[in-house]
């Protein structure tokens, strides 16, 4: 299936928490490719198809091109073409896929979050203590 790293697991799962998110996921860059390594309420058939993302390919792929978030605010209906049949069957309708970046501007992760509402997912990660945490793994993912 794909290597759980238990600090992003815990991670993931205290901003869930913290955000109202319904779900979520963290891809790390290796290569040209994203690798899984945490996800949360996500469905088994789906980690199988997202436990790797090649480049450039869904809404974490976009989001790696184009170092900047890549968001809808209603994945059962979004016509963009990043939404791929998986991402819907997680049930959820508001999106957003982060990349986090190197000091060099290098794409390190990608963390998504879905929830059960439509809306403006970069208002609500906007909102405070969130920009800290997403500094907080950026910082960590550096280190490594």
């Amino acid at each position: 299936m794909f290597e759980k790293n238990t600090e992003h697991q815990q991670w993931l799962e205290d901003s869930i928490a913290n955000l109202d998110a319904a779900a979520g996921t963290i891809h790390v860059q290796r290569g040209e490719d994203l690798y899984l390594s945490a996800a949360l309420r996500i469905p088994e058939p789906v980690l199988a198809i997202v436990a790797h993302v090649s480049h450039g390919k869904g809404m974490a792929g976009a989001a790696q091109l184009s170092k900047t978030p890549v968001q809808t605010c209603n994945l059962q209906d979004d016509k963009s073409g990043y939404i791929r049949p998986g991402a819907k069957a997680v049930g959820a309708q508001a999106a957003i896929a982060i990349p986090l970046l190197s000091k060099a501007g290098d794409v390190m992760a990608v963390v998504g979050f879905a929830w059960q509402k439509e809306g403006d997912p970069a208002e609500w990660v906007a909102q405070a203590p969130f920009p800290a945490k997403l500094a907080e793994l950026t910082a960590r993912l550096q280190a490594v």
